[in-house]
């Protein structure tokens, strides 16, 4: 149900692979937090795409038919474990983008927000309409989604549970990047393959930097700035940065 693809230049292509909607279901959780584990220890992989498989969805949301067999434990049976899955994700110490290639509803926009970087068919929808199930988004979408398009935005998208088109995301902040109809994936590659060749150590503070800055007040910040500077600057990545510099040519990152 989920399948990882190596490619060329140490990227890596998440399909979330459960035709026809790719909805997310318990074993698909499972999965996720299998492979998020196997991805942080592939030196090989640099940089992650997730996309869904086919041409219909993303991830269309989670699987409404398991609702019966976990209602009377759901923290436990269900939702513990999607939090884990998408924590893992947010927390990978390589660069994730998401190539939202089809319709992105509940879950599988919580996946995309977990993403760091997002892009998105022109011609396509996204949501969070848990509210018209009698429930809110309970794996992420509550703090993630105020965090990317502001608390305004994000409220109004929880409130109504409409699900808003690709310019509309753009506009809020909450995708990156509107691209032509199938190429969401392919423009995401591109991205990808920038990104890749910048050195590991720089790419993997720079997340955490950005992450755990948020979660800090200005002070801390500034040292756990600090205290990354002081790693990167040792590595051997920047002995080239600079030896290249100084010697006007293009940097060999390991």
């Amino acid at each position: 149900m989920i399948r990882l693809e190596k490619l060329p230049g140490r990227i890596a292509v998440l399909y979330l692979d459960n035709p026809p909607l790719n909805i997310l279901n318990l074993q698909m959780t499972g999965q996720l937090i299998d492979l998020t584990t196997q991805i942080e220890n592939d030196d090989e992989i640099r940089v992650l795409i997730i996309t869904g498989a086919g041409e219909k969805a993303f991830c269309a949301g989670a699987d409404i038919k398991e609702f019966v067999a976990v209602r009377d434990h759901v923290v436990e049976k269900k939702l513990r474990r999607e939090n884990e899955a998408l924590l893992k994700i947010e927390n990978l110490s390589k660069p994730v983008i998401a190539a939202i290639n089809g319709v992105a509803l509940g879950g599988g926009c919580e996946i995309a927000l977990a993403c760091d970087i997002r892009f998105m068919d022109e011609d396509l929808k996204m949501g969070l309409p848990e509210v018209k199930l009698g429930v809110f988004p309970g794996s992420g979408g509550l703090y993630r989604l105020p965090e990317i398009v502001g608390i305004s935005h994000a409220m109004e998208l929880m409130y109504t549970g409409e699900m808003i088109s690709a310019q509309e995301a753009f506009r809020i902040g909450l995708i990156n990047h509107i691209t032509e109809p199938h190429h969401a994936l392919s423009s995401a590659k591109e991205l990808a393959e920038k990104i890749a060749k910048q050195p590991k150590h720089s790419l993997s503070f720079i997340k955490q930097g950005v992450r755990r800055s948020m979660e800090l007040n200005r002070h801390d910040a500034i040292e756990y700035n600090l205290e990354l500077s002081d790693k990167v600057f040792k590595t051997e990545d920047c002995d080239e940065g600079v030896k290249a510099f100084f010697e006007k040519r293009a940097p060999h990152f390991k």
